[in-house]
């Protein structure tokens, strides 16, 4: 099948990549001609594991094209992706902006039947709005489908993700629509739901602000901890060994942050609002995650008695490990937090290079606690877990580590007589 991906940002090319592995036919359309033009050239504009070499794999067997040129692609493909971005407006809604203009050019340029198809994450009733924009840019009344078919990819695992989903959610209103997507996933085994549009847009939303939810609920718990005494990964682990908890999402830290999560999650409170639905669970959630890089920051600050003439080398920049994905990261709250109080900040990560005149980036782990005060982690990179923390004796001013995603091996740290601290995990 020939697949059209509007959109070449991190979801359009993750998209088109995973169907050219299934044996599709893809073209990638953005108007943004750097992007294209490294695309074409094997060069991703991300870091993403794996998905370079698939790139390079996919051009070589000509199985994936990128172009500029949206008229054309649109006269040629029955099967359209639409995966623009939806960025955040200043009251949390969505800007669809980007999405209409697509829409609205594929009315304009469609030539027979299309199976449009949302992939990017958009409020409840934009399926409707955009079958709207389409007929009222249509000449001539071909008849088309709009489908939404939101995607569930983690940053630093997407490959893995979109080779083995845990679910496909289909939301369309036909008949033909339905049994056009099916075609599409072809022999794709795990859980299909098809649901109405509505309901899909609505899924995707839910599922990310439920993680939401569930790694603000860990860090107010941590918080109680630390007044009881008691370490939050044993309570961590006895909650998720419940099936109906599950552990994932239940690791203490300095919040969530990212491209999805809080865009969502705000953007599914708008929803409730204009809706008369208060969603207060979720109001709350965001609450504790805005305050939470302040409460360990605080903690902090305690233990150094002040940050007067302080060094502080905080290691990772990205909101997680294994992207480069820097929106919305902790450690941008904690770095300004810092800057303002006067600390000398020095950073490291194994894949972001930042450009900042206020802070100095180092390649090496070494180079950048050198002469620290105090390390913060930010980011639960590998290249932290595994690193030989003795050398912070010798190298550091005091061997002082605040763990701020609980994945240092404590009782290691302590027997190399490294002061450590942990979110609501100390020994």
């Amino acid at each position: 099948m020939n697949i059209l991906v509007v959109g070449t940002g991190y979801v359009g090319t993750t998209t088109g990549l995973i169907f050219a592995e299934h044996g599709h036919k893809v073209t990638g359309v953005d108007i943004d001609e750097n992007k294209i033009v490294n695309l074409q050239a094997g060069k991703l504009h991300f870091y993403e594991k794996g998905l370079e070499e698939l790139l390079n794999k996919h051009l070589q067997q000509n199985n994936i094209t990128f172009t500029t040129h949206i008229e054309q692609c649109i006269g040629d493909h029955d099967v359209i992706y639409i995966c623009v971005g939806t960025p955040q407006k200043e009251d949390g809604s969505a800007n669809l902006r980007y999405l209409e203009e697509v829409a609205r050019s594929i009315g304009k340029y469609m030539n027979g039947y299309k199976t449009i198809v949302t992939k990017s994450t958009v409020p409840v009733g934009t399926a409707e709005k955009v079958t709207k924009w389409i007929e009222e840019e249509q000449v001539t009344l071909y008849e088309f489908d709009v489908v939404s078919n939101p995607e569930f990819l983690r940053e630093g695992s997407a490959l893995h993700d979109a080779l083995n989903p845990d679910r496909i959610v289909v939301g369309a209103l036909t008949k033909r629509a339905f049994e056009q997507m099916r075609s599409l996933f072809g022999k794709v085994t795990c859980p299909y739901v098809e649901t109405t549009p509505r309901a899909a847009e609505l899924i995707k939303y839910a599922a990310n602000s439920f993680l939401a939810l569930k790694i603000s609920y860990i860090n107010e718990l941590a918080r109680l901890c630390d007044q009881l005494n008691i370490n939050v990964k044993d309570v961590a682990m006895g909650m998720g060994l419940d099936k109906r908890i599950g552990s994932q999402f239940l690791g203490a830290g300095i919040g969530y942050g990212g491209s999805c999560f809080p865009k969502d999650v705000n953007a599914l409170l708008n929803t409730g609002h204009v809706n008369a639905v208060p969603l207060t669970i979720l109001k709350s959630a965001v609450e504790v995650n805005q305050t939470q890089p302040f409460y360990v920051l605080k903690k902090m600050e305690h233990v150094l008695g002040n940050w007067i003439g302080k060094t502080v080398a905080v290691l990772g920049l990205s909101f997680k490990a294994g992207t480069d994905d820097m929106r919305e990261s902790p450690s941008l709250i904690v770095i300004d937090y810092l800057l303002k109080q006067g600390v000398h900040v020095k950073v490291h990560d194994p894949v972001v290079r930042w450009s900042s005149d206020k802070v100095l980036q180092f390649q090496s782990i070494e180079e950048t606690i050198a002469d620290s005060d105090a390390v913060l982690i930010c980011t639960d990179w590998n290249q932290y877990k595994e690193f030989s923390w003795g050398a912070v004796k010798t190298l550091m001013k005091e061997p002082i580590i605040f763990d701020g995603r609980n994945c240092l091996d404590q009782e290691e740290l302590q027997n190399l007589a490294v002061v450590y601290h942990g979110v609501a995990c100390q020994l």
